[in-house]
């Protein structure tokens, strides 16, 4: 079931990534936990809606959970090309 969550999330990021590169030109990277939040809970509402985790919260907290640390992890990659 863990891997669902994992495909579930990179779908939408790579939905709303797309989205942004498109209407919008630059974000602050401010604005980036914002958006890690938002493809968190839009990603848990799939998976509870999709039956795929019969708990709301806890599709909730572990979709953020995972949406947040791979923020956290693109961020440590992109420091440490710099």
């Amino acid at each position: 079931m863990e891997i669902t969550y994992v495909i579930v999330i990179a779908i939408i990021a790579y939905i709303f990534g797309a989205i942004t590169k498109i209407f919008v030109d630059s974000i602050p990277n401010k604005y980036i936990p914002i958006q890690n939040v938002a493809i968190g809970i839009i990603s848990a509402l799939v998976c509870y809606f999709t039956k795929i985790e019969p708990n709301l919260l806890q599709a909730i907290v572990l979709c953020i959970v995972a949406t947040m640390g791979a923020g956290g992890i693109a961020d440590l990659i992109n420091i440490k090309n710099k």
